[in-house]
């Protein structure tokens, strides 16, 4: 029980941050709200005892989380984040509120409709059928059909090249600026 109300915490805390992140305009707000979300994501990591991949989430994404401030910063002018303000639109938050309803919606469908979710809640009955860590360290770094070597590498050359784009942004905006 004590497991269902930690996750039921967890799950507002993300729910709550990730329509702030997305709904704000101020960058650095946004940034902080997905940091906690991040951080809440790992919590349930933790909380289904797979603590490495919980230490993974928090150190690899609190580092990107840092280094996005680092970039908001230096690419966006003070101008730009001085002069935004935050307002709600009518129709825009009624459309975006009926959305959000219906993605919840199908959530909760799927989620009723999972043996696992069922097992767990009605019968109890879940670690019998628990993958190891070991199970799923050698999905991760296996090169078979489903595994995610290739999908890790390209994440990783992905970001490699938003670091330089954002670099070579930076460069001819303090050449526009130095003119």
């Amino acid at each position: 029980m004590a497991r269902l109300i930690m996750f039921a915490v967890l799950a507002v805390v993300i729910l709550a941050s990730a329509v702030f992140c997305v709904s704000t305009k101020r960058i650095m707000r946004a940034a902080t709200a997905l940091l906690f979300v991040l951080f809440g994501v790992a919590g349930l990591y933790f909380l289904l005892d797979y603590t490495f991949l919980g230490a993974v989430q928090i150190s690899i994404y609190a580092g990107g989380i840092t280094m996005m401030y680092i970039f908001a910063i230096q690419l966006v002018s003070k101008r730009t984040l001085q002069g935004l303000s935050e307002r709600w639109l009518g129709k825009r938050t009624i459309l975006a509120a009926f959305i959000a309803l219906a993605g919840f919606a199908t959530v909760v469908v799927v989620l009723l409709k999972n043996e696992l979710i069922r097992n767990t809640v009605v019968e109890g009955d879940s670690l019998s059928r628990e993958l190891t860590m070991d199970t799923v360290g050698q999905t991760l770094m296996s090169a078979d059909k489903y595994g995610y070597v290739l999908p890790f590498e390209f994440i990783s050359v992905f970001l490699l090249a938003c670091i330089i784009g954002g670099l070579v942004i930076l460069n001819h905006k303090k050449k526009e600026e130095s003119k």
